[in-house]
């Protein structure tokens, strides 16, 4: 339950504030419309990710017998959690303002989020695999997981999205830098965990 727990509020707050696509249209609705359209989306992930769950889950569950494939998911998974470390840690300040960025609704957030592959990458090596690992401990904490990693995933957007529309000069500061620098070094631990993982499953430790 707490491993759950840890894990859903680490890669939740990560996710949320690192920069990429979706972060980028929040910034872009909220800077030249309002707050509201910056929160529409990023509300975007809770239906454009549903399917890449799903899909995720149903190809997984077939291999929980294949050790060395589930261990090449847990090192694929360090590796990809170094790279959102490495990521994170390097993260300058965001642009004051977005030139040229067409308009965007809820439906074309979902759309930009369907088409980035980082949700993908996340979920089949990343949090799939953290699904099924603590669903074989307690049945509540993968929805432990899921409902810290959605929560704090989405906040973090709206709370960027309430900050721009108070403040724009937030974005210039030092304050975005430091956190993700500190989600830096936290997910480095977290890719260590996986790759801790990874090498249970080739049987090497």
């Amino acid at each position: 339950m707490f491993s759950a727990l840890t894990a859903g509020i680490l890669l939740g707050l990560s996710a949320g504030f690192a920069p990429g696509p979706l972060l980028t249209l929040v910034i872009a609705q909220t800077l030249k419309h309002n707050v509201r359209e910056g929160i529409k989306v990023a509300l975007a992930p809770l239906i454009s990710d549903f399917p890449i769950i799903l899909i995720s889950l149903l190809v997984l569950t077939r291999l929980t017998h294949q050790s060395t494939v589930l261990g090449l998911i847990s090192a694929c998974g360090g590796f990809y959690v170094l790279y959102l470390a490495y990521e994170s840690f390097n993260t300058g300040p965001l642009p004051k303002q977005l030139a040229d960025e067409r308009p965007k609704s809820l439906r074309k957030g979902s759309l930009i989020n369907l088409l980035n592959p980082n949700p993908y990458l996340f979920w089949v090596t990343v949090g799939t695999p953290l699904i099924l690992k603590t669903y074989q401990q307690t049945m509540m904490a993968p929805l432990i997981f899921i409902g810290c990693f959605y929560g704090l995933l989405i906040g973090s957007k709206i709370f960027l999205a309430l900050m721009i529309g108070r403040s724009r000069s937030f974005l210039a500061g030092r304050g975005y830098q430091l956190v993700m620098r500190i989600l830096g070094g936290l997910l480095g631990l977290f890719a260590a965990i996986l790759f801790k993982d990874a090498l249970s499953f080739f049987r090497l430790a």
